[in-house]
């Protein structure tokens, strides 16, 4: 009698043993789920999927970690507003899905990252490798240009926008912000000036121009930021 209680208690305290590990493992791959998704939001612009800010700064210290020239890329958008005022903020948001598609899909035959920094603006971190900084701004100037096919109200309409690019070619020591992205918004800058459409090479010794047709601030412009003075 002794010997059946003993095992008929062992086997229950199994059982409660196996329901528990069981519900820890269940909590703990749901923990490390919330944890993974959480991660990923810090990291990633919710409209598009691309890197944000943040992401693309930690693709730059992965790039950097190995002593290599980067290509930085600035991406803005020429009259993005006129979408907005046009057709609404979902067809907005819609070209914006568009762009980034395209942005990410050509980013990643290089091996790069593509990021959406704020609003209208994207940016791409690629190596060097070889490749030509010019001919790729060329690129990226000819794939955002192409046509998209949106729905609006219901109804398929062809929208197109340009975009004015900087590039730049930065050593891997080169900072993220006061120098890799600095330089290429200079360069973008020159291209915006320029009418826009097309994409300008940063070189050394290259300032803001004097004047230039953009409308007001970025939002991250408007941002504290870490020293954006170098050149």
């Amino acid at each position: 009698m002794f010997t059946t209680l003993t095992v008929i208690a062992t086997a229950a305290v199994a059982i409660v043993l196996a329901v528990w590990a069981r519900h820890v493992s269940v909590e703990t791959r749901r923990l490390r789920a919330a944890l993974t998704d959480a991660a990923w939001q810090l990291a990633h612009d919710p409209l598009t999927g691309l890197a944000n800010r943040a992401g693309l700064l930690a693709a730059h210290t992965i790039l950097a970690a190995t002593p290599q020239p980067i290509i930085v890329v600035l991406i803005d958008l020429d009259g993005f507003k006129t979408v907005n005022d046009t057709h609404g903020h979902d067809t907005g948001d819609d070209l914006l899905i568009t762009i980034a598609d395209r942005v990410e899909e050509l980013t990643d035959l290089y091996g790069g990252t593509a990021a959406r920094l704020s609003g209208d603006e994207y940016a791409a971190l690629l190596p060097a490798d070889g490749h030509d900084p010019d001919r790729l701004g060329a690129a990226y100037v000819a794939v955002i240009a192409e046509p998209a096919r949106l729905d609006v109200d219901d109804a398929p309409t062809t929208i197109a926008v340009t975009a004015s690019i900087g590039v730049a070619l930065v050593a891997s020591t080169d900072g993220f912000g006061e120098i890799a992205l600095h330089r290429a918004d200079v360069a973008m800058y020159h291209a915006k000036h320029g009418g826009g459409n097309r994409h300008v090479l940063y070189t050394p010794g290259m300032a803001m121009p004097t004047r230039t047709p953009r409308r007001g601030p970025r939002p991250r412009d408007q941002r504290p930021s870490q020293g954006r003075a170098g050149a």
